[in-house]
């Protein structure tokens, strides 16, 4: 089980901030530039994570229609060209051009209601050679996970989310499973900036686990 130092680094971010935020709202998912069949391959995902959420999914968001949007594409130019996205993403000419110079392969944008809680997740994949070779289900198993909650910026850059079992199947790391479904207690906020809240999590995990 994750001790509560552990569980305070997932969520505290390079500048030291600590910064918890959860869905506060269903997930009304849509994705651009993927086949067909790789696409029930994320919904399946994005069903897998939120049944392990307690969360629920929704056709529609009323106030953005889709909440959740995943971009597929090859190169980052091709975002300045798709049409009004510059009024969801803000700055979004500078942001494509930053992240062309970095040569990322992956951008995730949050958006949040008025208590802090997640309303909206842009997800950005330019599939180089690195996205390509993943397998299509690691690919969008590990983006869910990454988008169902505000993590540390720097937490997966050391280990992934997902891991490895015998027959080659991938699937979720079972701390960050916990650490989902903890998250998603119906007593907890959807946002905290405060570190103390790691101990709620503690708790929370330690009731899941049947100690006392």
């Amino acid at each position: 089980m994750l001790q509560t130092d552990e569980i305070r680094e997932y969520f505290t971010r390079q500048d030291g901030q600590f910064a918890f935020a959860r869905w506060g709202r269903p997930i009304a998912p849509v994705a651009f530039g993927i086949e067909d069949s790789s696409l029930s391959i994320l919904k399946n995902a994005i069903q897998v994570v939120t049944q392990l959420a307690g969360h629920e999914m929704s056709e529609t968001d009323p106030e953005l229609g889709s909440n959740l949007m995943f971009f597929f594409f090859q190169d980052w130019k091709e975002l300045r060209e798709v049409p009004n996205l510059d009024r969801l993403v803000p700055n979004l000419d500078a942001l494509t051009r930053k992240l062309q110079a970095k040569e990322a392969n992956q951008y995730r944008l949050f958006r949040f209601d008025a208590k802090g809680g997640i309303k909206a997740c842009f997800v950005f994949l330019r599939m180089d050679e690195h996205l390509s070779a993943v397998s299509a289900e690691t690919l969008c198993l590990s983006q869910i996970v990454q988008s169902i909650l505000l993590w540390s910026d720097q937490v997966f850059l050391k280990q992934s989310p997902l891991a490895l079992v015998e027959g080659g199947k991938t699937i979720l790391r079972p701390e960050i499973s916990e650490l989902i479904r903890a998250s998603y207690a119906p007593n907890l906020p959807d946002h905290s900036d405060d570190s103390s809240f790691a101990l709620r999590l503690f708790a929370r995990l330690q009731s899941q686990a049947g100690v006392s």
